[in-house]
This record gives C-alpha cells, structure tokens and sequence, in this order.
C-alpha cells in the first residue's frame, strides 16, 4: 500500500469539509422524503404492498454499484457527482410527489438511487482526503450531516404537502439546487485526486488489497446489522405492541435519531485521539449494554434513556469504521469507501429481511434479544481488525 504524502503536510480544510457536510445533509434530506411520500403514492396509484415496496429498492439498489463508481473515481475523479449529487436528488424527489403515473415515479426514483450512489462513494472520498491528520472528524461531521437530513427530511416532507398541497411539491427542488450550486463554488478548485496519485491498480489486485480489511469489517456490519434494523426500522412497531400509543412510538425513534446525530460526530472525532480501535470497542460494548438494558426495561423513562445511550453508541460505529478503511488504503480512498457503503448496503437489506420474517415467525420481542446477542458476537471481530494507520503516526 502507498501512503498518501500530501496527508502529513495538509492540514483539515473545515471549509471544504463543512461544504460537503452541508452537501450531504442536504441530499439525504430529500431522499428521506420517500417515507412520508408514500402514502400519498399508494393512494394516488392504488399500489399493493409489494408495488410500493418497490419504490424505496429502487432507490437503493443502485448502492450495489458503488465500489465501481468508486474505482473510477480512484483513477479519474468524478468530482461532478459530488457537486450535482444534492441538486439531482432534490429535483428527482420533489418531482416523485406530483408524478402523475406509478412507472414515472418509478424512473425519478431510480435516478435518485444512481445519484445517491455517486454521490456517497465520491463524497466521503474527497472530505476523508481534506480532513488530512483529523479523518474521524472529517467522516464524523459527514455520518452526522447525513443523520440530520435523514431526521429532518420526513418532517419537512409531511410540512410541504399540508403547506403547499402535492402540486405544488417540484418547488421543493430550489433549496437542493442551490446547495449544489454551493458545493461547486467552494470546491471548484480542489482536486478529485492527491497531487501525487500513484498509477491506478487494476481492479483484481485492488480488490485484493481491501480484503484484510474489508472482510473482517463486513463481519462486524454483518453482527450489528439485525439490531441497527430492528431499531431503526421497527421501533415504532415494537412499541406499539408493547402498549406505547403511536405519537410515543414515533417520538422514540426520533429521540434515538437525535442522540445519533451527537453519537456520529463524536465517534470518529473522538478516534482521531484515542484510536479508532479503542473508540470502536467501547461504542460496541456500549450498543450491546444499552440493548439488553432497554429490553430488559419496561419502565417509560428508563427505556427513553436507553434509546439516548443506543443511538449515540449505535450510529457511532460508522463514521469510525468508514475512517478506519480510509486510514489503511489512502491512495483507494473512493474505491474503498464504495465498497465498504455497497457491503452496508446489500447486509442492511438481508437484515430488513430478517428483522420482518423472525419478526413473524418468532415475534419482535424474542427478535430483539436475538439481535441483541448476535450483536454481542461482534466484540471479538473489533479486537482482531488490522492495527491502527493512526494518521498522527504517519510520517
């Protein structure tokens, strides 16, 4: 592996970082839309279950893609994803809530999926290389933009229909185009690549390269990745069949989301001082102690504490890990990153799976503890990931 010089001299950008953060929160803004939408498109359309399923697959099974996008960003850039990712989403997603037809949302909703993933497996690349010696806090600030839009978008999406009524909703599109307009005046003239590139690897032996990493990371997202669905996704309905109404419900998942956003920006931060390793064990243990406690509760305010204390550690983990693999291939920075979101990606939409079928055939109750265990399975795979490329130590 080459060590990317240019990180021992540059210093963190925050501008330029702090852009592409703004960047991201706001194009997952707009795709966090869907959820909210979606109701209104099974009416208008008369959609089934499985026809409105659909519509979030498309938007994410372009994701499969990115370790592709990811190696050509690696050897010619790219960069013009990064600045039309917000812009593309945010036309794409306010068109989807006036689409007159169910196939017509059904191509704006595939081309968000192409954007999202051009954008997510260039964009880390490019702030994980402009946050030099501080990359936790580079992909801290990203994970956390990234979370906030995806808090925020549901609830501005539910605002514009009741305030501008569904024909109106393609006005929603100014803000993103703006944004992206933003991106590009602020990193026009920064380089997709490091001054000094070294000569592209070809794909077998650059594959190659990621797996003594890669493989041991995919097992840890794999342990984590039941219980990061069961949360995220089932939550509401979980507690529902716990007892809670549904305006509790809800307020819960967005009490978790919250704490994400403060768990995701600390996490990387925080490794770029006490080493990704370290941090990371302590979020797992932390995710896993805050499961068992929450599930072992039935007491309002303690379970309410514990979804604090799981969404800071939980959602913390990623913008470590998405570090720790940009520390050990700095010169594979989009190829690496693409790959470790495509991994995401393909073990979260197994676990969707999971979570539904043991939800039915074992109850959500007996998943969660499930989940909660095979979480557990993951403290091992932390101790053996590859040592530290601490960034300070690079000389």
């Amino acid at each position: 592996m080459i060590a990317d010089q240019s990180l021992s001299t540059e210093k963190f950008q925050s501008e330029q970082v702090s852009t592409i953060a703004l960047g991201h929160a706001v194009h997952d803004t707009y795709s966090a839309f869907l959820p909210s939408f979606l109701p209104l498109l099974i009416e208008r359309y008369a959609l089934s279950k499985t026809e409105a399923g659909l519509l979030p697959f498309l938007t994410q099974a372009p994701s499969i893609l990115q370790p592709f996008i990811g190696y050509l960003g690696d050897r010619i850039g790219l960069r013009l994803l990064l600045f039309l990712g917000p812009a593309v989403t945010a036309i794409m997603m306010s068109l989807v809530g006036a689409a007159p037809t169910y196939p017509m949302a059904m191509v704006f909703l595939l081309v968000v999926g192409f954007s999202s993933a051009g954008f997510h497996a260039i964009g880390p690349a490019i702030a994980g290389r402009l946050s030099a010696t501080r990359l936790g806090l580079g992909m801290s600030l990203w994970m956390a933009a990234g979370e906030l839009g995806r808090t925020l978008g549901p609830l501005i999406a539910v605002a514009a229909v009741q305030g501008l009524g569904q024909q109106r909703l393609p006005w929603l599109m100014v803000i993103g185009v703006v944004v992206s307009l933003a991106v590009y005046w602020n990193l026009r003239d920064v380089p997709a690549q490091p001054q000094q590139a070294p000569d592209p690897l070809p794909w077998h032996e650059a594959w190659h390269l990621l797996r003594p990493v890669l493989l041991p990371v995919s097992l840890l997202l794999m342990t984590r990745a039941l219980a990061q669905v069961a949360f995220s996704t089932f939550l509401p309905t979980f507690l529902t069949e716990e007892g809670a109404t549904l305006w509790l419900a809800g307020g819960s998942l967005t009490i978790m989301e919250f704490a994400g956003i403060g768990g995701a920006f600390l996490g990387g931060s925080l490794s770029d001082r006490f080493g990704r390793k370290s941090v990371l064990l302590i979020a797992g243990i932390g995710a896993a102690v805050f499961t068992v406690a929450f599930l072992a509760t039935t007491n309002l305010i303690l379970r309410l504490v514990t979804l604090l204390g799981l969404g800071a550690t939980m959602l913390s983990m990623t913008p470590i890990l998405m570090a720790l693999i940009q520390d050990h291939y700095p010169e594979q920075r989009a190829l690496a990153n693409g790959a470790f979101m495509a991994v995401n990606f393909v073990v979260g939409s197994l676990a969707m799976l999971g979570v539904g079928w043991l939800g039915d055939h074992l109850g959500l109750h007996t998943t969660y503890w499930l989940s909660a265990g095979i979480m557990m399975l993951g403290l091992p795979i932390i101790l053996g990931l590859p040592e530290n490329h601490h960034p300070r130590s690079r000389q």
